[in-house]
């Protein structure tokens, strides 16, 4: 059922009580941005070829919707460590992004032009941010330890797991038997695919989560798990995305 979240029963107010770890806060901050940057996205795919699609359409309406409410959840988290949150930090980001956020739908149009594949690229970056997003959540409950941000996360990510579940498919589907399809796909996650919120977020806050979430044996192996899943993708094994994305973030900490 597509809706926004349920916190009615958690207990945010425990956050005053056991704040979390500054470096875990750090990442909920990247997090709570990027969910509500959701909505620039969405402006720019709707310039873009996925326009034509009313099926897509439909999914990404429902999608930036309960992607806001993440973000708003995310908030709350803030809001009780006594940090802005919600519209007046949002704001912020956007002044901050200036001329970058005010041409980057023209980019997404250049390039949906540019190609007729353009779906298949979009949908199977979709399912990658999806299924990265969702790593790194359950690696900031894992690691922070803190009971009723687990909870939260986890509502969070049934939600994603149902975006997941559409890109993952519709992927697969433009994919499965176009060489062509695949060539290009290929060749856009290897020159323009970055771990999510890069594009938006400073460089040393991306480096700081994907380091706090991604470094040492058990964080390497959900990055691995997350290329074995693209791996999976018709056309796409072997790149080694997700794992090489940290590695590079890695070297720059």
């Amino acid at each position: 059922m597509v809706g926004r979240l349920d916190l009615d029963d958690l207990d945010f107010t425990a956050f005053g009580r056991e704040p979390l770890a500054p470096a875990h806060l750090r990442c909920l901050r990247y997090m709570h941005d990027v969910e509500h940057h959701t909505t620039c996205y969405l402006r720019n795919l709707l310039n873009t070829r996925a326009h034509d699609d009313p099926e897509v359409t439909a999914f990404l309406t429902l999608w930036n919707f309960e992607e806001h409410w993440h973000g708003e959840a995310l908030g709350q988290v803030l809001h009780h460590h006594g940090e802005v949150d919600g519209t007046t930090r949002v704001a912020a980001m956007r002044r901050r992004l200036g001329w970058r956020a005010t041409l980057s739908p023209v980019a997404w149009l250049a390039f949906s032009s540019a190609t007729k594949h353009f779906l298949a690229v979009h949908m199977t970056f979709g399912a990658i941010n999806e299924w990265t997003t969702q790593a790194g959540y359950a690696r900031l409950g894992s690691l922070s330890g803190h009971p009723v941000l687990r909870d939260l996360l986890r509502r969070i990510m049934r939600q994603e797991g149902r975006h997941i579940d559409y890109y993952r498919s519709r992927a697969a589907e433009l994919l499965d038997g176009s060489r062509a399809a695949q060539r290009t796909t290929r060749l856009a996650l290897r020159h323009l695919w970055q771990p999510v919120g890069a594009k938006v977020m400073p460089q040393p806050e991306t480096t700081h989560l994907v380091r706090t979430l991604f470094d040492g044996p058990d964080g390497r192996a959900m990055a691995e798990r997350v290329d074995r899943r693209i791996d999976q993708l018709p056309g796409l094994s072997g790149l080694g995305l997700v794992t090489g994305a940290l590695d590079r973030q890695l070297r720059a900490a």
